[in-house]
């Protein structure tokens, strides 16, 4: 009978157990957690032929494809093993409530070298195609990026059939000079020059020229099933080169642009520009007597002393019966009238019908009716001296990042390490490099005008938003411009192009407390100061509106006293990991270890 009674004793507890762990299970329980870990190093390739130091991510180049959900939490572990400091950013991902993830030297202290750090955000409200990049240093250009894909959750009908499988590309020019020589070169007060080549998929191009292209090179290969219709996501991470993508006889049927469901329609190329990325229906509908050549091309230049600077991959069916051979498809032939892209451009329109990330309709959101509260003109020129110096400038002035974050000295009430005085116009007089922000309204809802007056092509991003775009024209802007926006179906993206001496308007609707960068994506120009950011304060504190500062933040600058001396990382306290879910399990099974003894 005591055997009984200890037995019985022994199986209540460990029901009670069991249950306790339960409900600490319960407790974390929600939307679900994703996790990654990138070894951040240096690796010798030679993507043109020429051997180089590129960076890349788990010793890959690209980085892998981080595949998540809508309302997924992504965890990604960043172990630095460059020699110089890094920030991964997430172009395109919200990061709503958490500006203190968003990766920019405006919100986040730098990871030293040899350091781990974890960045912890929520996917919250969206879906599409994205990329990942380091931000710091010009590091961009050797690399370190990698695409971001997040899918609809299951119960959210996607405006298409599903597709047989999901592609993605990455397209950048590309320099046979590393970002610490690139750099200097900008530093100096040069030009870049011609790139060297655009890559696809971080390869060189197909020899589709024997006089062109140098034997040796590898290039990127793409293999199909015939009769199948495939999600191709692209974008371009490269440095200041707009790209016309292509494959040959085969439609790009546009679906997607960083973010939102378009309304359907066949290109047989299109624009992307730097930091853009969109994701098209390809239906493998040719017959398979020979591969077929993948092309993506420099835009606005001679192309007769460009075509080195042409990458080339190849489509290969499962039953192809010989090489791709013959000229490359032709690309626009607009060197010096641009009417055809911005009319192209004008053409992606919203799906006001599709879900997006909710059922709801994207186009419940009726932005056209919306009063405007704040109005910014921002103007760009091309570049120039500031203090002896040569820079870049938006309304005059050539941004300075500050060695303290702007985020963590409002955190710590820092004084005198931002000014809120960004001009709603350029300024007259001598440009001024200064770290000028502009002073968002919660809730308010924003125009802003890109005006280039630069001679070359920009595109410009604004963290935590999804802007709409509704007007682009050549000319100066003014206020009767406004007769021309689409205020019904206009594009809800990160990143706009705006054409040499055009403008492009966006709205924008502040509902996303944080500090967030706009900048020009053209690596050269935001490297010389074309940024700044948008400050956008709740004056009554919640965590409904903004996360608290992760336990693991970073400290530099005024607070770099504040900061550990060691990697700790590993011991920080994340709302809700893996370590957690681990922690109970070993309980529970020392527990039956210990009862069972």
């Amino acid at each position: 009978m005591a055997s009984s009674s200890s037995s019985t004793t022994t199986w209540s507890f460990l029901i009670t157990l069991i249950c306790i762990f339960l409900f600490m299970g319960l407790s974390y329980a929600g939307d679900p957690f994703k996790f990654f870990n990138f070894e951040v190093s240096y690796i010798d390739a030679s993507p043109l032929g020429v051997s180089q130091q590129v960076i890349a991510i788990n010793g890959k180049f690209p980085g892998p494809t981080m595949n998540v959900t809508t309302n997924d939490n992504v965890v990604v572990n960043v172990r630095n093993k460059l020699d110089e400091e890094l920030l991964l950013h997430w172009s395109g991902v919200q990061q709503k409530r958490s500006t203190w993830q968003d990766g920019l030297p405006g919100t986040n202290c730098p990871i030293p070298s040899k350091w781990n750090w974890t960045y912890q955000f929520q996917v919250k409200d969206q879906i599409g195609s994205f990329f990942y990049f380091p931000s710091l240093h010009f590091q961009r250009a050797s690399g370190g990026f990698g695409g971001i894909t997040i899918n609809n959750r299951e119960e959210i009908p996607i405006p298409f059939d599903l597709p047989y499988d999901d592609i993605t590309i990455m397209i950048g020019d590309w320099y046979t000079r590393n970002h610490t020589s690139l750099r200097s070169t900008l530093l100096a007060g040069k030009d870049l020059g011609k790139p060297d080549g655009v890559l696809i998929n971080g390869k060189g191009p197909y020899r589709y020229n024997d006089t062109i292209v140098p034997d040796g090179i590898d290039y990127e290969t793409i293999t199909v099933h015939p009769g199948k219709t495939y999600r191709i996501r692209v974008s371009n991470v490269g440095i200041s080169t707009s790209l016309n993508f292509r494959i040959q006889n085969h439609n790009l049927l546009l679906a997607e642009a960083e973010g939102s469901y378009t309304v359907q329609q066949n290109y047989t190329s299109l624009d992307i520009h730097v930091g853009q990325s969109y994701s098209f229906l390809v239906s493998m509908d040719q017959n398979a007597s020979s591969d077929y050549y993948i092309v993506a091309s420099a835009r606005f230049v001679n192309q007769s002393q460009w075509q080195r600077v042409t990458g080339v991959g190849i489509l290969k069916y499962t039953n192809s019966k010989g090489k791709a051979h013959g000229p490359l498809p032709e690309p626009p032939q607009d060197e010096f009238d641009k009417t055809f892209s911005m009319n192209q451009a004008r053409s992606i329109r919203w799906n006001v019908t599709a879900s997006g990330a909710r059922p709801n309709p994207q186009g419940s959101f009726r932005y056209g009716s919306i009063n405007v509260t704040e109005i910014y003109v921002v103007q760009n020129t091309p570049p120039q001296m500031v203090d002896g110096k040569r820079r870049t400038t938006l309304n005059g002035i050539s941004f300075v990042n500050p060695k303290t974050p702007i985020r963590l000295a409002d955190q710590y009430k820092l004084k005198g390490v931002y000014k809120l005085d960004f001009p709603t116009a350029p300024l007259t007089g001598p440009p001024k490099m200064e770290t000028s922000i502009i002073n968002g309204t919660y809730r308010g809802f924003m125009e802003i005008i890109l005006q280039n007056n630069d001679t070359k092509m920009h595109t410009y991003h604004m963290s935590g938003y999804a802007f709409f775009v509704v007007g682009m024209d050549f000319g100066v802007w003014s206020n009767n411009s406004r007769g021309t926006y689409n205020k019904w179906d206009g594009i809800a993206r990160t990143t706009t192009q705006v054409f040499p001496g055009a403008w492009t308007a966006i709205l924008i609707s502040l509902d996303n407390v944080g500090v967030w960068n706009l900048r020009t994506e053209n690596l050269d120009s935001w490297f010389l100061g074309q940024e700044t950011y948008i400050r956008v304060v709740n004056s009554e504190p919640t965590n409904k509106t903004e996360l608290p500062m992760p336990d693991n933040a970073l400290f530099c600058g005024q607070l770099g006293k504040l900061q550990k001396p060691q990697d700790i990382s590993y011991a920080t306290s994340m709302r809700g990991n893996e370590s957690k879910f681990s922690f109970m399990i070993i309980m529970l099974v020392s527990a039956i270890f210990v009862v069972f003894q």
